[in-house]
């Protein structure tokens, strides 16, 4: 019964965690390149009383054994890097990426950060940057004077200048791509750092050789958040700790009725 007690618990801890997740991906259900995170489980060790292939005779094994678990454990929170919704918004400004890739972010410190929001400003100088103030990478400058900013499907940025008809470029945006996306490192204000799990980027022009995908003006990508998706989650995630807790419940009534054998 003491294991029972254990496993109960660790089954609620592990509930418990998996709420705190789906908590986080409904509260960045309306957050721009937000990608939702699924909780993964693991069993723990397990006590054999007879081992799956021990001798049952001089001629007979046994098939299945007997080995009881201790419980679980959350092992992960996978991102989930599926595409999000487009949201229409008409500022030149504002871009999603059609497809893979991460637009390039020179963080304060001067290390690069990755992102799919692509809601950029302009600075006091010109610069495309975040939310935050952060410069896109490559650098983009637009003069304050610049009419009709375009942004093209290959990352091209031009602009026209009052009284002229001939757009001038000003930049060319850049998308980063990771072999194992799942691996970045979430640094919240809607960014991802590498690590050596997620790989070194491949960077390239949108729609390039490199399977980067294309740029499209006006748009932002919403968070991929299903909120009826993350309800279910949550109800299930309710009954497995309700499960555990009943678990507990009676392990604690089968000591009471060990203590009244005594009595």
């Amino acid at each position: 019964m003491i294991r029972a007690l254990y496993s109960a618990a660790s089954g609620m801890a592990a509930q418990q965690m998996n709420v705190d997740n789906i908590a986080n991906n409904l509260a960045n259900a309306n957050t721009n390149g937000f990608k939702m995170r699924r909780t993964q489980f693991q069993d723990l060790l397990y006590q054999s009383y007879v081992q799956p292939g021990a001798a049952a005779g001089s001629q007979t094994t046994v098939p299945s054994g007997l080995q009881i678990g201790l419980g679980t454990r959350p092992a992960s929170n996978e991102i989930i890097f599926a595409q999000g919704n487009f949201q229409q918004t008409g500022n030149p400004l504002d871009v999603v990426i059609q497809g893979k890739g991460f637009f390039q972010v020179r963080l304060p410190n001067g290390e690069l950060a990755y992102t799919r929001d692509g809601g950029f400003q302009f600075d006091r100088d010109g610069n495309m940057v975040t939310a935050n103030g952060n410069s896109l990478e490559p650098q983009i400058t637009v003069p304050s004077a610049a009419q009709s900013i375009t942004i093209a499907g290959d990352g091209t940025v031009s602009y026209t200048q009052p009284g002229q008809t001939a757009a001038q470029v000003a930049g060319q945006i850049q998308l980063a791509n990771f072999a194992n996306p799942a691996g970045l490192n979430s640094i919240g204000q809607n960014m991802f750092q590498q690590t050596d799990a997620s790989g070194d980027p491949t960077v390239g022009n949108p729609g390039g050789q490199e399977g980067l995908g294309s740029l499209m003006q006006g748009y932002v990508e919403g968070s991929n958040v299903s909120v009826v998706e993350e309800f279910i989650n949550m109800i299930v995630s309710q009954r497995a700790y309700e499960a555990s807790s009943k678990v507990v419940k009676a392990a604690d009534e089968m000591y009471q009725q060990v203590n009244n054998v005594t009595q």
